[in-house]
């Protein structure tokens, strides 16, 4: 905890210091303080992934960027924005502010922390955008501009990966600035996202805050559209903010505002196209034909396993694309998990948008309608899994509910739910007993007295080095990558390569000249095929 508190005071001034740049730049998006820590996280955001084109997210580029932002916070005096709080203020936000803190204390628990979130990081931290960089683990093309941002503040400011601490502060300061009440009722919810650099959070929370500013007749389109252009880039799949600001605000009148947005957008796609070689993950369209782009044989089992897992893996590809349009939808309905409650939940709230939409018959709830739908849809085609689709539960609560529940009733609500969250927090046993597939429950523990001075953190797992061809890499003596040097590889991947009989290699001596998949020879492939083994 005490090492968290410090790491706010190193990155609280230099989000400050860039967000008083942002607004030099490009105006104000709101008044308060929260409005120049959000625009200092896009400003970052942004400048670090068009520096990772080039080199690698370091201590040299964080201690520089620290240095500006901090220069930059004492040039425009911004802590002089603290001083204008009253008592009463700082008061409601130091008490929830310290148990944002104290939750972001426990052990990682999302699964996709080991396998994609800290391998990421690592990379970017020390190589930055690698072209061709999904031939080495296909997970690295949905790589999103907050692992980006995580990773620039990763090497001396944040180490322990916390970022989604200070994010979740700032979000708490928003709604006590805007006093939308209906967001701190459900914020708890949120603290099960703070222990690890989980994008679902800052793009969630951020697509809330852009449509509650929308409710209340904010008119800056050109960053609200700008905004929205970057929530997109830290989780595609809530597009739903993208298309209802664009169906809502964008007459003819209003294209000449869509320029900065269009450039967040433009970077997004470009390193995209360095990385995956396609503009979208996983969508496979915009094909221009790059000697770097993953092998069909891997995408085609990727799209493969991410239907299968709208089924919970119950059944084979095979069997799925036997089911009849009844198949389809009993089977998703009648999961043997808490996944088919979500289901259930998601089609009767789907309905409730229905007759909400039609009773309002208003321009933004239409619009908003209208892009839940269009989100929806995609979301079917490609894979129906419930966590796609969770953000319209939230999206939902805020329109029913925006102006009708008061201060105190939040607050009630927040100290009850975070009472609940902390309490399974510091029982994981009892998740993983009530949720079988909750994998994390196994490597947690529970509260322990080393929180109160540093974040929990697991070991790192062991690994063991081989070589194919011209590429030396790493497999960790378990199923998930998390911190193996790089590059490294799960043994589920490296099995995938060898059935479809490839391997990932180095486009010269360089690692950071990228990545191609050249076929295995029979000598390679029996070679890979005794490394497999031995996993």
């Amino acid at each position: 905890m005490f090492k968290i508190l410090l790491s706010l005071l190193i990155i609280f001034p230099v989000l400050m210091g860039f967000g008083e740049i942002f607004q030099k730049l490009f105006g104000r998006i709101w008044s308060g303080l929260s409005a120049k820590l959000f625009s200092g996280m896009f400003l970052l955001a942004i400048i670090w992934q068009v520096l990772a084109f080039f080199v690698p997210l370091n201590i040299w580029i964080e201690s520089i960027s620290i240095l500006i932002g901090v220069l930059s916070f004492l040039y425009f005096r911004s802590y002089k924005d603290f001083l204008n709080y009253r008592k009463e203020e700082i008061v409601k936000f130091s008490i929830p502010s310290l148990i944002i803190i104290f939750a972001g204390t426990y052990y990682p628990f999302i699964i996709d922390h080991f396998g994609y979130y800290v391998p990421n990081i690592h990379w970017l931290r020390e190589f930055g955008l690698t072209k061709g960089l999904a031939n080495i683990e296909l997970i690295y093309a949905q790589m999103s501009v907050w692992h980006i941002f995580q990773a620039g503040l990763s090497n001396f400011s944040d180490v322990f990966l916390r970022i989604n601490v200070i994010f979740l502060l700032v979000f708490l300061l928003y709604i006590l600035e805007k006093k939308a009440w209906s967001m701190l009722f459900i914020l708890p919810i949120f603290l099960f996202f703070v222990q690890s650099p989980n994008s679902d959070l800052p793009a969630i929370a951020l697509s809330l805050v852009i449509l509650n500013e929308v409710m209340n007749r904010n008119k800056n389109v050109k960053l609200l559209f700008a905004f929205s252009a970057f929530v997109f880039t830290i989780k595609p799949n809530i597009v739903w903010v993208l298309l209802f600001f664009t169906i809502y605000f964008f007459k003819k009148e209003n294209f000449k505002y869509a320029g900065l947005g269009i450039v967040v957008l433009g970077i997004y796609i470009f390193k995209n196209f360095l990385v995956f070689g396609y503009p979208f993950f996983p969508i496979q369209i915009g094909d221009l034909k790059l000697y770097w782009m993953p092998h069909r044989e891997v995408l085609k089992e990727s799209a493969e396993l991410a239907i299968m897992k709208a089924y919970d893996l119950k059944f084979s590809i095979s069997e799925i694309e036997k089911f009849t349009v009844w198949d389809y939808v009993y089977n998703w309905f009648t999961i043997n998990s808490y996944k088919k409650y979500i289901h259930f939940a998601f089609v009767l709230v789907m309905l409730l948008f229905v007759v909400f939409t039609f009773i309002k018959k208003d321009r933004l709830t239409t619009a908003l309608f209208a892009s839940i739908v269009i989100k929806s849809f995609l979301v079917l085609m490609f894979s129906a899994q419930y966590r796609f689709f969770i953000a319209i539960f939230f999206v939902f609560f805020l329109i029913l509910f925006q102006t009708k529940i008061k201060q105190k009733l939040s607050f009630a609500s927040f100290f009850i739910g975070v009472f609940f969250i902390l309490f399974s927090l510091s029982f994981p046993q009892l998740l993983q007993k009530n949720f079988p597939s909750f994998k994390s429950g196994y490597y947690m523990k529970g509260f322990t007295q080393k929180q109160i001075y540093r974040p929990a953190s697991f070991a790192s797992f062991k690994y063991s080095e081989f070589k194919i061809g011209n590429l030396k890499f790493y497999i960790p003596n378990h199923y998930l990558a998390y911190d193996a040097p790089h590059p490294s590889i799960a043994p589920y991947s490296v099995r995938k390569y060898y059935e479809a009989g490839i391997f990932p290699q180095k486009i010269s001596k360089n690692i950071q000249d990228g990545f191609v998949w050249k076929k295995l020879s029979p000598e390679e492939k029996e070679e890979l095929k005794k490394i497999i083994s031995k996993f």
